[in-house]
Parts: structure tokens; sequence; C-alpha cells
């Protein structure tokens, strides 16, 4: 997976394989950023990112400057694998 846009575009996310969920596709990240791009001004938005899994969307949001991004998942190792990898990418993701 990959950030498609923002601060951090280009940049790659590489999930372990042992999570049990399946990252977002580019192609659906970025017909949704295309809607909310013209429609808010992500960077005063506060984003709550429910059912985070590898916390795709959270980096996206966060590599386009938002203001506040939550992440929340109940998996053990989805939420570790979030706090590691926006850390690493010092990006501003609570979880």
């Amino acid at each position: 997976m990959r950030i498609i846009s923002g601060t951090h575009k280009g940049r790659r996310i590489q999930a372990p394989k042992k999570l049990p969920v399946r990252p977002t596709t580019d192609r659906a990240k970025e017909g949704l950023f295309n809607m909310l791009q013209h429609r808010r001004e992500l960077p005063s938005s506060h984003i709550l990112d429910l059912f985070s899994g590898t916390g795709n969307m959270s980096y996206e949001f966060a590599s386009r400057q938002c203001a506040k991004i939550q992440a929340v998942d109940q998996n053990f190792h989805c939420v570790q694998f979030i706090k590691k990898t926006s850390a690493g990418l010092s990006l501003s993701v609570e979880v």
C-alpha cells in the first residue's frame, strides 16, 4: 500500500501478513479524496478513522495535513502497527 498524495506522497507501507485486514485500494482512496477535496477544507478537518485496520486512510489524511486524526481498531496487532508506522513516518495520528 502507498500514500497517494500530500507531504508523504509515494511512500510505501508494508503491512504484516498476519493482520486480519485488507487495505483500501489506491483507486478507492483517489475517488474518496477527489470528492472530499471539492467539498471540505481538509487542513481544518478532524478525522475519526473507525475500524482502521492498517491505518491506511489515517496516513492519507495525515499526509494531507488534517488538523486531527484519531484511528480506532479493536485488534491489538493493528493498533500496534498503526502506532509504529505513524511514528516512523512522523505523522500525527492518535490511536
